[in-house]
């Protein structure tokens, strides 16, 4: 049997994907701070299901499940970071940014470093980050989120590259970058294609089986990314 760990699966892209990894034979640990909504899925599926309750935020506590699910499953074939948050945030308060960088940045890195780490030392695994079409450019909406996508794509790109040091070539980095889904983290009024959630996760887990360096969900999305990479930054004031 497979063994995936989720983290940020109480909800949204996190829980669908989840369920479904379940119904592909994976045995899965899922992990974030809301334990009953943790309890509902091991409940529903309790051959399948490891709970560990932590908060990205909170980079020890991250590191402690990280290590407590690696030692009980013995190795990890997948690790999908799901955990997020952003703020439309026009006033720039800082206890909004702030949260934002927190979890988006210093918690993501965290995971994303005890990953690769562990996949260096196996020689093989997939570790799959949820970004966003956001990271491609700036927002005057909600600057620290489309920032903190952008770093997380950045990162993850590295990390790619870095796998070039792995002999076995059976590590591999996929980052997803989804566009308006239909969850709790989509930001705005009036949103644009969106998408709803279980076709959103069922091309996700698509992309992970195809073990795609990136994939923007919906597919129709790569054309917004297309146009996004070429406009100019001065047009993209007036426009937004």
């Amino acid at each position: 049997m497979n063994k995936a760990i989720v983290f940020g699966a109480t909800s949204g892209i996190g829980k669908e994907l989840t369920e479904i990894l379940i119904q592909n034979n994976y045995k899965v640990a899922i992990t974030g701070r809301r334990l009953e909504k943790l309890k509902e899925l091991e409940e529903k599926y309790p051959d399948h299901i490891l709970i560990k309750q932590n908060d990205i935020q909170q980079i020890e506590e991250v590191e402690k499940a990280f290590n407590e699910i690696v030692e009980e499953f013995g190795h990890v074939d997948l690790i999908i970071q799901s955990s997020g948050i952003g703020f439309v945030n026009l006033d720039l308060e800082w206890e909004k940014e702030n949260q934002t960088i927190l979890t988006n940045v210093h918690g993501v890195t965290k995971l994303y470093d005890l990953a690769f780490n562990l996949f260096r030392k196996q020689e093989f695994g997939h570790l799959v980050g949820i970004t966003s079409i956001a990271s491609l450019r700036g927002n005057r909406g909600a600057p620290a989120y489309f920032a903190s996508k952008a770093y997380q794509k950045a990162y993850l790109e590295s990390l790619y590259i870095k796998t070039k040091s792995i002999k076995t070539n059976k590590v591999f980095i996929t980052d997803i970058r989804p566009g308006f889904v239909d969850t709790a983290m989509a930001l705005g009024d009036g949103i644009f294609w969106m998408v709803p959630l279980e076709k959103a996760a069922k091309q996700i887990f698509k992309a992970i089986k195809r073990k795609k360096s990136v994939a923007y969900i919906s597919k129709r999305w790569s054309i917004i990314a297309f146009v996004l990479k070429i406009v100019p930054t001065w047009l993209l004031k007036k426009a937004t």
